[in-house]
């Protein structure tokens, strides 16, 4: 089994001139200190609202860091949280800069919806990466003749600069796993997966082909739900769980919807999705047994 990034305690102050991250995650790190902050002080989401001319629904979007930080804003409730050291200020306060600074995945939104950018966000800065699929190979485990595919099923009336846009974007998501400290992809893929040809034989087994190389890569686990596992716990639907080495950053569990997706980060759920995904794992083939299964599935195409 992977083990899970160390977490620092929960209560110990996060060194902000230290945080790394992508701008989605940053301005939940820095949403996480603002209610630390307010809640020390016994500071109702009204007060803060009005120390920044807001209503307090503002200020619950920006602890949960659902929306961008202006930096007066943040000063103003630094101020009101009493917050005066200009040390802790200043680092805050740049935090504030670089978060508000757009991501890469930014020059594809015109194809990106928002609530897929989130997770994009997310995805760029997890450490562990667990996903289970029942339908498709992962989007970052896909061809581009697969993706097209993919795609083409969704949006069957996109032009072809649409399609090759969203192709785009989905291999450049794909960089993240051959970065100097890529995140450990761990994926549980269900054998319907690997037998629906997608795009014709010639795009299936090129997709098979890649998944074993994928293999290679060490940072890359692939395990396969044969069909003799009968019914499941996860027989519901496509998963993923997100997992962070940042202390003040929850586990997120995502699953994505036709036209919306859900995003669940309370601990009951989230240990709820971690116990289906364990117990797919347990009864999964072996990750040393996928490129024997993998080789197989494709010589059967």
């Amino acid at each position: 089994m992977i083990a899970s990034p160390a977490r620092q305690d929960p209560t110990t102050p996060v060194s902000m001139t230290q945080m790394q991250g992508s701008s989605t995650v940053l301005r939940i790190v820095i949403g996480t200190q603002l209610r630390r902050l307010r809640e020390e002080r016994h500071i109702t989401l009204d007060e803060a609202g009005r120390a920044i001319r807001a209503s307090h629904s503002k200020v619950s979007r920006m602890e949960h860091g659902r929306v961008s930080f202006r930096v007066r804003d943040v000063a103003d409730l630094l101020t009101l949280y009493g917050v005066e050291g200009e040390g802790e200020r200043s680092a805050l306060l740049s935090l504030v800069e670089r978060a508000n600074r757009p991501g890469w995945w930014h020059n594809y939104s015109d194809v990106l919806p928002s609530w897929f950018e989130t997770y994009v966000g997310l995805e760029q800065s997890a450490a562990i990466i667990r996903n289970y699929e029942v339908q498709f190979v992962p989007g970052l485990l896909q061809t581009e003749e697969y993706a097209r595919a993919v795609i083409l099923l969704g949006f069957p009336d996109a032009s072809e600069e649409e399609l090759r846009q969203r192709v785009r974007l989905r291999m450049a998501r794909q960089r993240l796993l051959y970065a100097a400290d890529p995140p450990h992809l761990w994926v549980v893929l269900d054998e319907a997966a690997l037998r629906r040809p997608l795009g014709g034989p010639e795009v299936m087994r090129d997709q098979l082909d890649h998944l074993l190389q994928m293999l290679d890569l060490p940072n890359v686990t692939i395990q396969i739900a044969p069909f003799s596992m009968g019914g499941h716990a996860a027989a519901g639907g496509p998963f993923s769980i997100l997992r962070f080495s940042q202390p003040d950053l929850p586990d997120v569990v995502y699953m994505e919807q036709l036209t919306s997706a859900v995003y669940l980060e309370k601990r009951n759920e989230v240990d709820r999705y971690l116990e289906v995904m364990e117990r797919l794992c347990i009864d999964a083939e072996p990750a040393a047994k996928s490129g024997e299964i993998l080789t197989r599935i494709r010589g059967e195409l």
